[in-house]
Parts: C-alpha cells; structure tokens; sequence
C-alpha cells in the first residue's frame, strides 16, 4: 500500500504567528507566507486575527498555529540547523537570528520567539570527523568553548595539535 504524506513542523505560537513567519522569510531565501487562516464569528480568536498559517523557509514548509497562552513553550528539545558553507554564511543566520533572541553555546541560540536554532558551518562537522583523533578532539574543544561557532578558530585549534 502506497499512502502519500508529507511531513512538516507545526509550531505553536500564542499570538504572533504572521509576525514570526513575516521574521522568519525575511531570513531565508525561497521563503514566503502561505495561505493565513483567520478567526471568524465562531471564534474562539478575535475575528480576523491569524488562527493558523503556513510558510516556507528555504522550500522547506512550515505550519503554525495561533494558540493562545498555554503551558507550551519551545524549548531546546526541538531546534532547527542551519548548515551554512562558511563563516559569512555562519554569522549572518546567527546575527539575523539571535536579533532580540538570546545566544547559547556550541553554535545554539533562541530567537526572539524562542525557537532553537542551531547554527553550523559544514567545516565543524568534517573537522570534528577527522581521521586524526587528535586533530577531530581540538576541533570538538574549541567548538565547546564557543557560542557563535569561528571556522577559523577551529582549523587552528585542529592545525596546532596535529604539529604537538
């Protein structure tokens, strides 16, 4: 049997969910906002408020809803990752993301929304993979020593323990 699905995030907000998505695609490339619901008569929003929405970052869909306060918040448990190609790339997702949001440690940070992003340069990963566990252990030391992750600073960190 044969069942076509797909699968996308739905993020629950307490009231800004067109703000976020409006936040969120002025980021991204091939963004954009998608079909916005909104509260009628019946309620329980106020008519004409977004009740639920849908937007893209990057061709990648997301859904999200209006939900009112409630006892969810994002959290850590859930973030999404960033591979970006170099460090220009690195710090312009985090500087646009961490805007009014809060940075962490080992490239994480939360927006202003709460969300967790993770923000990585493909060089962390093949550096931290290093056939030479020496060289992948200093570049792992210096990443965890990190919050905005340096691509230079690894490589260095990498290149100066191969020479030890």
């Amino acid at each position: 049997m044969t069942i076509a699905s797909s699968i996308s995030p739905c993020l629950w907000f307490d009231d800004n969910l067109e703000e976020a998505a409006r936040f969120y695609t002025g980021i991204f490339p091939n963004s954009s906002i998608g079909h916005l619901t909104r509260y009628n008569d019946a309620g329980p929003g106020k008519p004409g408020t977004v009740m639920a929405g849908e937007f893209t970052l990057d061709g990648m869909t997301f859904r999200g809803i209006n939900g009112g306060s409630a006892p969810f918040a994002f959290s850590e448990a859930v973030s999404f990752s960033v591979a970006c190609r170099d460090q220009t790339e690195v710090d312009y997702y985090w500087d646009a993301l961490v805007d009014g949001g809060e940075e962490s440690v080992c490239g994480w940070l939360k927006d202003r929304y709460g969300l967790s992003w993770q923000i990585v340069p493909t060089r962390l990963y093949e550096l931290v993979s290093d056939p030479d566990p020496v060289r992948a252990q200093a570049a792992t030391q210096a990443m965890l020593g990190m919050r905005r992750i340096v691509i230079a600073q690894l490589e260095a960190a990498a290149d100066a323990a191969a020479v030890s």
